[in-house]
């Protein structure tokens, strides 16, 4: 492979292949170009100094145009180089704003909305559609590090206006009545399950079910019915847990575990919701076929499994979309009350957040396997904290997703 120079060698190669040529003689002999001063001299080596090291920066920027290499960018986000472009990961952006993103593995082919607004976009292809309008960017949309990336066009041109940062109103503490009916809690592990131990022996089982019965209780004093999927020292079947859930008619689920990491150092909390490559089609499917519509207002005009299919859809989608909301909102509210690394929103398979139908999300309070965060998990005055936090996350988004109601009518 032909490795040409970059254009500002290549401009200047030809007024400088004397000096070069004379600057390699008088390296191999000094004496070989008769009549040079000193003066002379001592510009020729300046010269071909500045000649290395330009060399030098011509083969790194050759390196890192052939190369994908991670580069910062000024949001929380990875950014990638991909062939001279930069790329982002599509699902960072998506959890960032909020969108909700399906991705279809056969036809390679991703579907995001927000508000309304729609964008579909294929691995491989510049052709997107936004809106259901063509568009086509300068480069492909592409798989890095086995997730999908876009360039930044696409980010800059297209999501950045289409799903703008939303400004979400934050309550202060203990103001605004909480407009949630009911809510599941769903204490991790339990029973002969005892999930991470600390190094100091404390069992992740006990801390989530503790912080469990505080929340319950705050909630309760709110005017919120609350459901335990456990209310003691028991193991409860992840099949378990969900029926559970699909049986209560709440609004929200809510799990609660604590982490755990070989590297002792690792510390904070984070939130989980269903992983986008969970099908909702695929769920959709399944529940038209063993569970039975319960639409408030709503006559269907025929009972078909593929009507109820289309609708089971609909609702997982818009599941995933508020647990992402609430997701978002908790980790606001927690970094502005509780002293924690806020590691922040992601997603996962969880088997409890696949088989929910109702939007629902799974916190990592803190890693037990950490000696500061297991000294501050086995504190009750700092489970009561994590519970209040919980609360007022709880507070503000129900208030928010009302107001989103009232508006939307």
């Amino acid at each position: 492979m032909q490795i040409l120079p970059c254009r500002s060698c290549k401009v200047k190669i030809n007024y400088r292949a004397k000096h070069v040529a004379a600057s390699i003689r008088l390296l191999k002999d000094p004496g070989s170009i008769p009549g040079t001063s000193t003066k002379i001299y001592d510009k020729q080596k300046r010269f071909m100094k500045f000649k290395r090291i330009k060399i030098f920066l011509c083969f790194f920027l050759i390196l890192l145009i052939a190369g994908c290499v991670t580069i910062p960018t000024g949001e929380n986000i990875p950014a990638y180089s991909i062939g001279g472009a930069t790329y982002f990961p599509l699902v960072s952006l998506c959890d960032l704003r909020g969108v909700a993103m399906q991705y279809d593995p056969v036809a390679r082919t991703a579907y995001l909305h927000r508000d309304g607004k729609s964008v579909n976009l294929r691995v491989g292809d510049a052709l997107i559609l936004v809106n259901n309008n063509i568009m086509y960017l300068s480069s492909p949309v592409d798989i890095y590090q086995s997730t999908i990336v876009v360039p930044r066009q696409f980010k800059e041109q297209v999501f950045d206006i289409l799903y703008k940062k939303s400004e979400v109103v934050y309550h202060k503490p203990g103001t605004g009545r909480i407009k949630l009916r009911k809510v599941v809690i769903d204490a991790g592990h339990g029973g002969h399950d005892p999930g991470a131990i600390g190094r100091n022996g404390l069992r992740e089982k006990d801390v989530n079910l503790d912080i469990a019965k505080r929340l319950s209780g705050l909630l309760k004093q709110e005017g919120v019915q609350t459901v335990l999927t456990r209310s003691g020292d028991n193991f409860i079947p992840l099949s378990s847990r969900v029926n559970i859930t699909n049986k209560s008619d709440a609004d929200l689920f809510i799990s609660i575990h604590s982490n755990a990491n070989r590297s002792r150092s690792l510390c904070g909390l984070e939130v989980y919701y269903v992983a986008p490559s969970v099908s909702d089609s695929t769920r959709a499917a399944f529940t038209a076929r063993n569970a039975s519509l319960n639409l408030k207002d709503a006559v269907l005009s025929n009972n078909s499994l593929d009507l109820k299919a289309i609708i089971w859809d609909m609702i997982y989608t818009n599941s995933r979309a508020e647990s992402i909301e609430l997701s978002n909102v908790l980790c606001k509210v927690m970094d502005e009350n509780i002293d924690a690394n806020i590691l922040g929103v992601k997603n996962a398979r969880f088997q409890v957040l696949k088989g929910i139908r109702i939007p629902g999300i799974l916190i990592e309070v803190g890693f037990v396997s950490n000696s500061n965060e297991e000294r501050l998990l086995r504190s009750g005055v700092y489970r009561q904290k994590l519970a209040e936090g919980i609360l007022e996350s709880l507070r503000s988004y129900s208030q928010e997703m009302a107001l989103i109601e009232v508006i939307s009518r």
